[in-house]
């Protein structure tokens, strides 16, 4: 099959063309200011690669849902689905290798960190028979993988840049190919940038950025100036899957256009100011003002501290504490916790959700069974759910005392998977398989687990030992206890 399409022509009228199988292996990075054409030449290459590849648009402003009237994408409008949905449907993505545009227009910059952080990592976290070819698209990259902290949350942006370096660095292995567009370089991370093979650049006029885009081109310092004059749609191509030397590019024309089209210059309307005014004003003078509210009467001084006096008394007084329910009727926190706990690991993927969606998963579960407030902050909540995914929902039980103790070396993220090797000592069953010790983990990377068996057997929590048949058995020192081989 030909995987080869074009996108433009270059000085000559010769056709210039992507192979889009080297894009995919090499990743692809577009610049250039506002109006250099960005959108445009994403487009270009979405529609032309359309029957090619599976596609996966991230679409900061609602951009890319026309190419739905005309191919077989999806649209997902992301402000109508919760963050657990939004990771369901990642994963199904890949499984069905469906292309989809997520549109994040009707979200704020938050919220679109946010939700773009949830969905790359859905796709990064994949299963191994699900790592199909995609070619992923994220406009306005330097939102989602800023290089400075702005206005947002030091987590949401932690969360978002991670998720952007993985699809970057690591994504290739996963089929998962970044085509990503940034208005400056500058503003984008350089781990993002720098993992980029293949380069398209358009107009700028910044020296800062100028000089980074003559850096990846190849091109002398005098030469960068080059960049400013170029007019719109036209970029400068460099990369494997492009040109070995860089080439000017005219970006072709596309079959689909954005809702809002192009933006040109509009005759005034020809209305009298008078008219405009009654347009503008209509029923906003007939309306009633609003009554303002009385002054309130002078109290006099006397009976102002009369008041004082008798509102004293009246905190002196013991008095009930109001309560949401009748004191027979308050049902007990531990039940209703391990209630929410158990009915959350009813889900086979919810060691895999992020811990604030867990957490708030959690809270509202409590609140449906009538607390208050949540029993649990979030340490206590990050802990209580990493015992309960090991099988321990009531750590206050005096048989876990022993076991709880040998935990106490590790980190509370590991104590699932230990909890888990530990029942299986104290049960004489067979030890965890890595599957198990991952979904406890909340990992389904076969290198993690290992590494994680590696820590907790240098930290003296466990000792692992495999006979010449393969088989593995774990022993908890502090227990004097060992899993069966397995």
């Amino acid at each position: 099959m030909n995987s080869s399409i074009e996108i433009g022509t270059d000085d000559r009228g010769s056709a210039v063309h992507v192979n889009v199988q080297e894009l995919l292996a090499t990743r692809l990075l577009v610049q250039g200011n506002s109006g250099s054409g960005k959108s445009h030449l994403l487009r270009r290459l979405l529609e032309e690669s359309a029957g090619l590849v599976q596609q996966v648009v991230i679409d900061p402003e609602g951009d890319f849902v026309t190419l739905a009237d005309r191919y077989n994408h999806i649209v997902v409008n992301a402000g109508d689905y919760s963050e657990r949905e939004i990771a369901a449907m990642g994963a199904r993505i890949r499984e069905h290798r469906a292309s989809v545009i997520v549109a994040l227009d009707t979200l704020d910059i938050e919220a679109q960190m946010s939700c773009a952080a949830v969905f790359l990592n859905a796709l990064f976290d994949a299963p191994r028979e699900h790592w199909f070819p995609a070619l992923v698209v994220v406009d306005e990259a330097q939102m989602f993988a800023p290089s400075a902290s702005g206005d947002v949350s030091d987590t949401v942006r932690r969360a978002s840049l991670s998720a952007m370096t993985n699809l970057m660095c690591r994504g290739r292995k996963r089929g998962l190919a970044g085509a990503i567009a940034t208005q400056r370089l500058a503003k984008l991370a350089k781990n993002v940038a720098a993992e980029a093979s293949n380069f398209l650049m358009g107009r700028t006029f910044l020296d800062i950025d100028m000089a980074r885009a003559a850096d990846l081109l190849g091109m002398e310092r005098r030469q960068a100036e080059a960049i400013r004059d170029l007019e719109r749609g036209h970029f400068l191509g460099l990369g494997p899957a492009i040109s070995r030397r860089p080439v000017a590019v005219k970006i072709g024309s596309t079959e689909t256009a954005t809702r809002a089209g192009t933006h040109g210059l509009l005759p005034l309307p020809s209305a009298e100011p008078q008219d405009m005014r009654t347009m503008l004003f209509a029923e906003l003078e007939t309306q009633p003002l609003p009554t303002p509210a009385p002054a309130p009467k002078p109290v006099a001084a006397q009976e102002l501290i009369q008041r004082f006096a008798e509102q004293d008394a009246d905190d002196e007084a013991p008095v009930a504490a109001p309560t949401l329910f009748p004191k027979a009727d308050v049902p007990d926190a531990e039940p209703a916790i391990v209630a929410a706990l158990e009915d959350m690991l009813a889900d086979p993927d919810c060691a895999f959700h992020p811990e604030s969606f867990l957490y708030q998963d959690f809270s509202v579960r409590c609140r449906m069974q009538k607390l208050g407030r949540v029993p649990l902050d979030l340490a206590q909540f990050r802990k209580r759910f990493a015992l309960a995914k090991g099988g321990i929902f009531d750590p206050a039980d005096d048989k876990w005392r022993e076991l709880l103790a040998a935990a106490n070396r590790l980190p509370d993220d590991m104590l699932a998977p230990f909890v888990q090797i530990a029942r299986a000592a104290i049960e004489g069953s067979p030890c965890p398989d890595d599957d198990a010790l991952g979904r406890a983990y909340g990992t389904r990377s076969p290198g993690r687990i290992r590494r994680l068996v590696d820590y907790m057997e240098k930290q003296g929590a466990i000792v692992v030992r495999s006979d010449f048949g393969g088989r593995r058995s774990i022993g908890i020192p502090e227990l004097g206890l060992s899993t069966e081989a397995e």
